[in-house]
């Protein structure tokens, strides 16, 4: 028995919100049942125009992801801190196949791309957690229950798949679900790849024009007019084939840029769209990156893209992304294990990020031992207290 189950059972009376019961009914179960739900745009489509293809949207999912996955985390007991222990031991080597870094990597990654992340309990014969497991989240679906919460996550593959049961009474599950905010989806969270689309699409459009351009540069946009002469109202045949094997030959294509079109025989050149100049896709395109840096709350600075950079140094720059985007995000994972998996080792236990191993944080990191080391009101465990460190003999005293 779960160490979630021993504390619900102490309780028989099960509560719920007064308006749960009806997000269980019809409509809630076809959102389960139907497949992986995404808004207005699948996971698939998503992970290959977003990720794949865009080299804006790829920086700022690999920085977010490797620069949360990289930062170990500390175990307490009480105020004291634990250098080994089992739980550590299990998210130093979460399974066979990765690594602590990797593993979080991965995690942090689908939550970015899809919204939603998914880790799955592996327990060892003692009744302990001996591996954690990563799984996608185009996958997985969510099965509503008749309180409105999950009853059961739903994992699929080439046609096979496995529920993994959710308990009614502790909601402890061998899987943890990790979602962002989604305003309008009671099971689901929101991608900020969702949210950046449109600038994704522009972003994909302009490199596209760009290609384009550079392997038909020597064709501009526009039409070769024909202006009849000695009664010729139209090119023959013949002409008309000719005309268009040279123009396929000599004028198109990277190797024919720059080569000047010699026209005779009535063809006159008539423009017919606008040119690069006019549609100004380059500006277009940083307009662009720096939505899409905004939706993964990613500094442009850090992505080297133009414009109205709001930081005067990238080390400032850098200091924000920790400080407004994952911070937030690597508590978001800290409180969730801390409440699905730590407590299985001990309900006296706590995980924390070590934050002094943050570069980037080192800065605020000595201001507030500075000011701590200044305060004269404070003992000496209360300093040692607010930097995190545990209490010492004789440490009641103020210095």
């Amino acid at each position: 028995m779960g160490p979630f189950r021993q504390f619900f059972k102490k309780d028989k009376e099960q509560k719920q919100s007064a308006v749960s019961r009806f997000l269980g009914g019809a409509n809630s179960l076809l959102v389960g049942l139907n497949g992986p739900h995404w808004s207005r745009r699948n996971y698939r489509s998503l992970a290959d125009e977003g990720y794949v293809k865009n080299v804006i949207t790829h920086r700022a999912i690999r920085l977010l992801a490797e620069s949360a996955g990289s930062v170990p985390f500390v175990l307490f007991r009480g105020d004291q801190k634990i250098s080994h222990h089992p739980l550590l031991d299990l998210l130093s080597r979460p399974n066979p196949a990765q690594g602590r870094s990797v593993f979080f990597e991965t995690a942090y990654a689908y939550l970015n791309i899809a919204g939603n992340s998914y880790l799955e309990l592996v327990m060892g014969g003692d009744g302990i957690p001996a591996e954690l497991y990563c799984l996608r989240p185009d996958r997985m679906k969510v099965i509503p229950g008749a309180s409105g919460w999950p009853k059961a996550y739903a994992y699929g593959v080439s046609g096979r798949e496995h529920q993994f049961v959710v308990d009614a009474i502790s909601g402890e599950s061998p899987v943890l679900h990790l979602k962002t905010f989604h305003p309008t989806d009671d099971y689901y969270g929101l991608s900020p790849l969702e949210a950046a689309a449109y600038s994704i699409d522009i972003h994909n459009a302009a490199s596209c024009w760009n290609k384009a351009l550079l392997d038909n540069s020597a064709r501009p946009s526009g039409a070769l007019v024909f202006e009849p002469k000695d009664g010729n109202s139209t090119l023959s045949k013949d002409q008309f084939d000719r005309l268009k094997e040279e123009m396929e030959e000599n004028f198109q294509g990277s190797k024919n840029a720059r080569r000047p079109l010699l026209l005779e025989g009535g063809l006159k050149w008539q423009q017919m769209a606008f040119s690069p100049a006019d549609m100004d896709f380059i500006n277009a395109k940083h307009v662009s990156a720096r939505e899409i840096a905004l939706a993964f709350g990613v500094p442009p600075m850090m992505m080297s893209i133009p414009g109205d950079n709001t930081y005067s140094n990238y080390k400032e720059a850098n200091r924000a992304l920790w400080r407004t985007t994952l911070l937030p995000m690597m508590d978001k994972m800290m409180s969730s294990l801390n409440h699905w998996l730590t407590p299985y080792f001990g309900d006296d236990l706590r995980l924390e990020y070590d934050l002094d191993l943050v570069p980037a944080l080192s800065s605020d990191r000595q201001a507030l031992w500075e000011r701590i080391g200044a305060a004269n009101f404070m003992t000496i465990n209360e300093k040692r207290a607010a930097v995190g460190l545990g209490a010492v003999d004789g440490g009641d005293v103020i210095p």
